[in-house]
């Protein structure tokens, strides 16, 4: 007979082989983030900005298998829970793609171009945003 101890184990080892303990861990902590959110203070509005930036993320995460933390900002930040189309995504950015580049999230495509640009006569000139976040167009 099993004791409690090995028992504890062989339902731990079963439930991450399975992928389970990861999902329950990130719900705990999005349940507990959400308690400790104060609902009476209302979120501010998502910015056109916010909205790209968010999707551009959620797109990084959800390539890298890192679901759960993309289901926590969706819910934090309000973005829709349905994702945003990435042709929507490289048309706001004005980014043109090629058929290697659609295999990666955009965001890896934006750094390299920037890393990799044969600019080098020093930094990129940064414009601020035209609204400030959480603030509509």
């Amino acid at each position: 007979m099993a004791t409690m101890s090995e028992l504890k184990t062989a339902v731990r080892d079963t439930l991450e082989s399975r992928g389970v303990l990861c999902q329950l861990k990130a719900r705990i902590r999005a349940e507990v983030f959400g308690a400790l959110d104060d609902q009476r203070e209302p979120r501010p509005l998502l910015s056109h900005e916010n909205l790209l930036i968010n999707e551009l993320i959620r797109e990084y995460l959800e390539f890298n298998k890192y679901r759960h933390t993309a289901s926590v900002l969706t819910a934090e930040s309000g973005q829709p829970e349905a994702a945003l189309d990435r042709h929507f995504l490289a048309d706001e950015l004005k980014v043109s793609e090629d058929a290697s580049s659609k295999s990666v999230p955009l965001l890896y495509g934006l750094v390299s171009h920037f890393r990799d640009s044969g600019d080098h006569r020093g930094k990129v000139f940064l414009r601020g945003l035209h609204t400030a976040p959480g603030q509509e167009e």
